[in-house]
């Protein structure tokens, strides 16, 4: 259904990581390679099956032993124990094989063009007419590594920026479109030309965003982007 880079990145296993303990559907691995701010990772797919990653010192904070079954209740329950906080998950939205497909035979819409650092005058407008909520939670920038704008009546009214995440295959996006011109597709059509830009270089959009931005679920699922699943990942204030 998903690409083989993306389920591959989530699903299958690292050299560097082994399986340590869970039950059925829920799966504990331990991962050397895991950076500091990434010591301990929660994916749950959308079809319900749930994977943790985490560091050796982790896993020795939480008393999991290698082979012992365990459960998602009693992994929370020692996660709560031990002090360890999550920082609060995110949806991961991908296109599907068959999306895929259809979006790579589109054009881009006429609204819609790449951005470079002659449009940095128009950018900082577009900036100075968001709020700082929609401007940190959207993590759009002009120097990004791929950025493109749509533009109403001579303004930018809405812009997407795109990274590659992680030193992997997969280039995380974000877009945000000025209040005003909200429900007029421009969301669409910007996730849209840069997945295909994105995809023609050789990497997978992704699309992250917080459970509980429903307009920004509602604009992957009109980009025709599916939920592949939650990620969720250590806060950094967490100690251990």
């Amino acid at each position: 259904m998903f690409p083989s880079v993306v389920s591959d990145f989530w699903l299958s296993p690292s050299p560097t990581s082994r399986p340590l303990c869970g039950d059925g559907t829920f799966g504990v691995f331990m991962d050397t390679a895991l950076a500091e701010g990434e010591r301990l990772t929660l994916l749950t797919t959308a079809d319900g099956e749930t994977r943790v990653r985490l560091t050796p010192a982790v896993a020795a904070s939480l008393g999991l032993d290698e082979g012992r079954p365990v459960d998602e209740t009693d992994f929370r329950q020692r996660l709560e124990s031990s002090g360890i906080v999550l920082h609060g998950a995110d949806h991961l939205f991908y296109f599907t094989d068959e999306n895929r497909q259809a979006l790579l035979g589109e054009s881009d819409d006429p609204s819609v063009r790449p951005l470079t650092k002659t449009d940095a005058e128009a950018f900082g407008q577009f900036e100075g007419a968001a709020s700082e909520k929609d401007l940190d939670d959207a993590y759009v920038e002009l120097d990004h590594w791929a950025v493109y704008g749509a533009f109403e009546d001579g303004r930018l009214v809405s812009v997407a920026s795109m990274y590659p995440w992680n030193d992997t295959p997969l280039a995380d996006l974000g877009v945000l479109t000025l209040p005003p011109y909200r429900g007029k597709g421009h969301a669409r059509h910007l996730v849209r030309a840069i997945s295909r830009h994105a995809l023609a270089r050789g990497f997978e959009p992704q699309y992250r965003c917080q459970l509980d931005n429903h307009a920004s679920v509602a604009a992957a699922g009109s980009a025709g982007l599916t939920r592949f699943g939650t990620w969720d990942v250590v806060s950094p204030d967490s100690g251990m």
